[in-house]
């Protein structure tokens, strides 16, 4: 498992080098001036050069990719240019929002997903199957903008239950803020789930392995987690780690929908106000989210099954 995971975190290395320059490319090629978004149109060609001076985006372009990556070797990620403040601590104000967003999001789409798969595994070709094979079209068919704005209109405007918007004081206010945006982000990675649990489900039940524990006269529910559940966590754990790519991305909707002050209004802010550094560092931050859950995937898969290990 050790040799396993060294192998995971040094191919880590050239996808963090990566994201990093591409984002700088991007940033730079991308029409506007960040230092006339910031004075505004009636600024003096003086005080728009001593801007850009101050910001060092007089320098040649690879001396900015230079002290940029030089930077990022360091852990220095350099001073937001609107914001006025350190990017590292921008960070870690707005990061905790976004990853409780994503954890939260993550355990409701298992606890919605693994009850709905076993169910059309039980009852497959039956209206249950039918009816969740339907709802899955439409979740995934639904814009996470929309589904949010459902939410909030019965949730939050009619019943009153949850927030309409922003992340609260405390910890109870934050997780009652977060519950509607991750229900948003869960429905949209549902049917995914739902679909390839259902198939390992419907695998494992026609399998010689459940045949010979329902021969040695094992229960039905030590049969169901012990010999279909097992098996099929692994197919669930594959699709849930090539789903976090949208689940990053159902953050940047999702916040700015119901204004949660995390990564994605921090990237957006960035974007609109032509904040390299704001934009460089979100987008490196999010790059590493996507990573991490790509490793913490492939030691949940290395667990579940051993062979994976010796690849």
């Amino acid at each position: 498992m050790l040799r396993f995971l060294a192998r995971r975190f040094l191919l880590l290395i050239p996808v963090v080098l990566g994201v990093a320059t591409l984002t700088f490319v991007l940033m730079h090629m991308a029409p506007g001036d960040p230092a006339r978004t910031y004075l505004g149109d009636r600024a003096t060609p003086a005080a728009l050069a001593a801007l850009r001076h101050q910001w060092g985006l007089d320098q040649p372009l690879w001396r900015q990719y230079l002290t940029f990556m030089g930077g990022l070797a360091v852990g220095n990620l350099g001073q937001s240019m609107f914001f006025h403040h350190s990017i590292l601590t921008l960070l870690a104000i707005r990061l905790p929002p976004t990853l409780w967003l994503m954890g939260m999001a993550t355990l409701f789409s298992i606890v919605i997903s693994v009850p709905l798969a076993t169910w059309m595994a039980v009852s497959r070709g039956g209206i249950v199957d039918a009816g969740v094979r339907s709802f899955n079209s439409i979740a995934q068919g639904t814009p996470l903008f929309f589904t949010g704005a459902v939410l909030i209109a019965i949730f939050s405007l009619h019943f009153r239950w949850f927030p309409v918007a922003g992340y609260g004081n405390d910890l109870s206010q934050h997780i009652a803020s977060l519950v509607l945006p991750s229900i948003s982000i869960a429905l949209a990675i549902v049917p995914f789930l739902v679909r390839g649990l259902r198939g390992a489900l419907m695998d494992a039940l026609s399998s010689e392995y459940v045949s010979f524990a329902k021969a040695k006269g094992l229960g039905r529910r030590s049969i169901w987690i012990n010999y279909a559940l097992k098996n099929a966590a692994i197919t669930g754990i594959s699709i849930l780690g090539i789903q976090v790519g949208y689940l990053a991305g159902g953050t940047l909707v999702v916040e700015n929908v119901f204004a949660i002050p995390g990564m994605g209004t921090f990237l957006m802010s960035g974007i609109l106000n032509r904040d390299f550094p704001v934009v460089q560092a979100s987008a490196l931050v999010f790059a590493l989210l996507v990573i991490f859950v790509y490793l913490l995937t492939d030691i949940a898969y290395g667990l579940c099954d051993p062979r994976v290990r010796v690849k």
